[in-house]
C-alpha cells in the first residue's frame, strides 16, 4: 500500500449523532466498539455498499483490530468490501454512537461508536474479499446519487431492517444537507 496523505484539515460543520435502539441505560457502564467509515465522493456519487438481502446502503468500513490506526482500519475496509485502494485520508466529517442493551452482564450498554472520514481512493481496483457475514447479506459495493441513497435507506426504514440503517441514513441525511449548502463537493 502507498503512503496515504492527508487530504485537509479539520471539517469545520462536524456532526455528533446519537441513536438509541431500545431501554437502554447510557449512564451507566458501556462497553464501546470503535470503528471507521468512509465517505468516497466522485462527482455527485457516493461509494456506498449495498446489501441485496436488505435492501440498504451503508458506507464502507467497519471495527477497528487490534492494534491497528484508523487510517489503517479505513485502507482495510476499503480493500475488504470494494477492492478500492485508500490513497488519502481527510477531514473526520463526525461521528455516530449507537446503543443498545448490553449482553454482557457488567455492563449497562453495548456503544458503537463510528468516525466518518473524508476519503479519496486510487485508480487501481481490485475484486472485493468480504466476510462471510457480508457474503450472506449480499454486499455489493457501487457508485450512488446521493439523493437516490437517501431515498433507498428511507424506504428500507419504512419495514424491517437492521439497526445500523438508521444510522446510515441519519448521516446521508446530513452530507445530503452539507452537499445541498455547498459545503460539501
Amino acid at each position: 500500500m502507498n503512503h496515504i496523505e492527508p487530504l485537509a484539515s479539520d471539517w469545520p460543520h462536524p456532526f455528533d449523532i446519537r441513536l438509541t435502539h431500545g431501554r437502554v441505560n447510557t449512564d451507566g457502564r458501556q462497553l464501546e466498539r470503535v470503528t471507521v467509515r468512509a465517505v468516497v465522493l466522485r462527482g455527485d456519487q457516493l461509494l456506498l455498499v449495498h446489501s441485496s438481502v436488505n435492501g440498504d446502503l451503508m458506507f464502507p468500513g467497519g471495527g477497528i483490530e487490534h492494534g491497528e490506526c484508523h487510517n489503517t482500519a479505513l485502507a482495510r475496509e476499503l480493500r475488504e468490501e470494494c477492492g478500492a485502494e485508500l490513497v488519502a485520508v481527510g477531514a473526520l466529517l463526525g461521528q455516530t454512537r449507537e446503543y443498545r442493551p448490553a449482553r454482557e452482564t457488567d455492563y449497562d450498554a453495548y456503544c458503537i461508536r463510528s468516525f466518518y472520514y473524508l476519503c479519496q481512493v486510487g485508480e487501481n481496483w481490485s475484486e472485493p474479499r468480504p466476510q462471510p457475514y457480508e457474503i450472506r447479506l449480499g454486499f455489493t459495493p457501487g457508485w450512488f446519487e446521493l439523493a437516490e441513497a437517501l431515498q433507498t435507506n428511507k424506504t428500507q426504514l419504512a419495514g424491517s431492517c437492521p439497526q445500523w440503517t438508521a444510522r446510515e441514513t441519519r448521516v446521508l441525511a446530513e452530507l445530503q444537507h452539507w452537499h445541498g449548502a455547498g459545503l460539501l463537493g
